[in-house]
């Protein structure tokens, strides 16, 4: 083999092991994604502070949904879930957790909104705002946390708390600790469902309904 080439391989080697090394050390630094269960609630699936909308009890099934209020597929999942939670009435409980996706622009100023409006107990209000309204501010790349705000005053929010809210670091804290619990599970994508703590795969509706019926008792 000729000297350059002989060099030229070399040097090759040598980057490739480099980069491996480097990957290495920064696999074995990265933060781990909590486990979620540190903090576990008394549902399946929740933290003690998670947002329940139905409660049925601790002997219900409890379905999770992570979603994304900016997220397309969750809107037009939106209706089906409350006539899912109409249907199951009384039978099952449903619990909201946040996943704001990293390429919508007002994920994260919607999640803050529906968590400043939970500080003053009207979470499912905002929620249901805020998945109405889908439309109006998806899918853009302005802000539109005044829009929001103006959906807190629509609801009667105190105005001055919920600004301090919306200001808090706590209150984005919150929201990324459900994203990180989120990712820990393998949450890639939104809706994405948790049924007693197994997540569902789901290829059409009837999926999630079947496995609602077997967990019910149907």
């Amino acid at each position: 083999m000729k000297a350059p080439a002989k060099v030229t391989l070399i040097t090759g080697a040598v980057l490739i092991v480099l980069i491996i090394a480097a990957l290495i050390v920064v696999m074995m630094n990265r933060p781990a994604a909590p486990d979620p269960s540190a903090a576990a609630g008394d549902l399946p699936g929740t933290r003690a502070d998670s947002h329940v909308l139905d409660d049925a009890g601790p002997g219900a099934p409890t379905l999770v949904e992570f979603l994304d209020f900016e997220c397309e597929a969750c809107g037009a999942f939106y209706p089906v879930v409350e006539q899912i939670r109409a249907d199951y009435a009384g039978e099952i409980n449903y619990v909201v957790r946040y996943f704001p996706l990293p390429g919508h622009f007002n994920s994260m100023n919607a999640a803050l909104a529906a968590e400043a409006a939970a500080q003053q107990g009207q979470f499912e209000e905002m929620y249901q705002r805020l998945f109405e309204t889908q439309r109006q501010w998806g899918e853009q790349r302005i802000s539109h946390a005044d829009l929001f705000r103006t959906f807190a005053e629509d609801l009667g929010l105190d105005m001055s708390a919920y600004d301090e809210a919306i200001a808090d670091p706590a209150t984005q804290d919150r929201v990324e600790a459900d994203l990180a619990d989120g990712q820990y599970l393998e949450v890639s994508g939104t809706p994405t469902f948790f049924l007693d703590g197994e997540k569902l795969e789901l290829t059409q509706l009837s999926d999630l309904t079947d496995a609602l019926d077997e967990a019910t008792g149907r």
